[in-house]
């Protein structure tokens, strides 16, 4: 059953191509999604029509060639863009990704058995209802991910299903069907001939999943076939009172405890991978990793690299890492001033990654750390609810009030504000317009009036 309302924008274009003499039908996604009672964002449509026949049904709108090569043409239907394909079978797949050619067809059978996974060879029209020739639906019913006929053809069609198929279990909180398993770790090499971009995108996906601890666990070797430097914390046990697991379960763990967050989720992954370069034990056998933040964070700097991470993500990413086992206590001047120094949303997440971390070590271990990350995270809030000066945007005064006293403009502006913010954070001044005025002009030597 579809079981969401079909827009407006959507039902205009079906029925037009349907006026025209061609059946259309919503595919893929879109269906899957409301077979599911969830809200597609987008809508995917097949129909036997030719590329040249929909641009010509859709003259009076903007159409863009989008994949012409393959059949596909996208309308923009009422300010929103809808994909519209011609029915096809695919040609030969020799770079393992896409192929060689298309043919178009006049049935939706054969368009459909070209297809990944059964939930995603759903179609529906108005008319007909859903159209299921694979199983799909019984599949979304009993929460399986299985390839449409011989799931190593589909992956050698297609190295990145691979990937797609553990996002999809991931994201929907799916099992792999027993054939489908079995396929992706034999097949697991055909990853090395897909595009770091295409890889981190998926990843991501994986990642940011209700599942993503059981599919880390169950697919750590397609893991370590894209990233070989993690490895070797599947080798690294953890002798000491602080952990219960070996390094690479407990990065596993942590990734499950942390919030679905992307940038979060790539932290946990990441937050302990130079451990296994640092380990050492000492006379009692208990294992020390000193220094391996410094590392995980070079480790983890190669791998954004490769995967061509965008550097946002990826300068996010290595604070977290780099810092996620700095230690505070709640009494020390330091922790405001680090506060300040790093910013309220970064601070807040570096919280977080710190809870993630805690949860997926032993039980002494959060006896032991958690009230103290608790109060850190007590005087963070207070901070906040107090108005407490934490960033240079939250001093009474400006870089325009600086020059107006005689500050150059330029780089020492900015180095007055930080060593303003500094005192106000360690308490030497109050964030009060006249005293922060009246301390630049000493500090600056400037005592031009306003």
């Amino acid at each position: 059953m579809f079981r969401t309302e079909i827009p407006e924008y959507v039902k205009s274009i079906l029925f037009r191509l349907k006026t025209a003499g061609f059946d259309s039908y919503l595919v893929g996604g879109c269906v899957r999604d409301s077979v599911m009672g969830a809200v597609p964002h987008d809508y995917d449509i097949a129909t036997p029509a030719s590329p040249e026949a929909v641009e010509a049904c859709f003259n009076d709108l903007h159409v863009i060639e989008t994949g012409l090569k393959h059949g596909t043409v996208t309308v923009v239907s009422r300010g929103h863009p809808v994909e519209i394909t011609t029915f096809r079978s695919d040609g030969e797949y020799l770079d393992n990704r896409r192929p060689e050619h298309v043919t178009f067809v006049s049935d939706l059978e054969t368009d459909l058995s070209r297809r990944d996974f059964t939930v995603n060879a759903l179609a529906y029209s108005p008319d007909s209802g859903i159209v299921d020739l694979f199983g799909g639906t019984e599949d979304i019913k009993a929460g399986i991910i299985r390839c449409v006929g011989d799931p190593e053809t589909r992956f050698r069609e297609d190295g990145l299903r691979i990937l797609r198929a553990l996002r999809f279990a991931s994201r929907l909180g799916f099992t792999v069907d027993d054939a489908t398993d079995a396929a992706i770790h034999k097949c697991s090499r055909l990853l090395d001939n897909i595009s770091a971009e295409r890889i981190f995108s998926e990843l991501g996906g994986i990642l940011t999943g209700s599942a993503a601890e059981r599919i880390l666990t169950d697919y750590s070797d397609i893991m370590f076939r894209i990233m070989p430097e993690l490895e070797p914390m599947s080798r690294t046990t953890q002798n000491n009172p602080h952990h219960m697991y070996d390094v690479w379960t407990h990065t596993v763990k942590s990734v499950g405890a942390a919030e679905p967050d992307r940038i979060l989720r790539l932290a946990m992954l990441f937050h302990d991978c130079g451990k296994p370069a640092c380990k050492t034990t000492d006379d009692d056998g208990i294992d020390h990793f000193r220094g391996h933040p410094e590392v995980s964070g070079r480790i983890a700097r190669v791998i954004l690299n490769r995967l061509k991470s965008d550097n946002r993500t990826k300068d996010e990413v290595l604070f977290l890492v780099e810092h996620h086992d700095i230690q505070f206590s709640p009494k020390d001047n330091r922790l405001k001033k680090f506060i300040a120094e790093t910013g309220e949303e970064r601070f807040g997440r570096l919280l977080e990654v710190k809870h993630a971390d805690l949860k997926a070590r032993s039980e002494y271990s959060r006896e032991v750390s958690l009230p103290e990350l608790q109060r850190i995270e007590g005087i963070f809030r207070e901070m906040k609810a107090s108005g407490t000066c934490i960033q240079v945007k939250d001093l009474a005064v400006n870089g325009r009030d600086l020059i107006k006293l005689g500050v150059p403009e330029g780089k020492a502006v900015g180095l007055m504000l930080a060593q303003l913010l500094d005192m106000v954070v360690a308490g030497e001044i109050q964030n009060d317009r006249e005293q922060l005025l009246a301390k630049t002009r000493h500090l600056s030597g400037k005592f031009t009036e306003m």
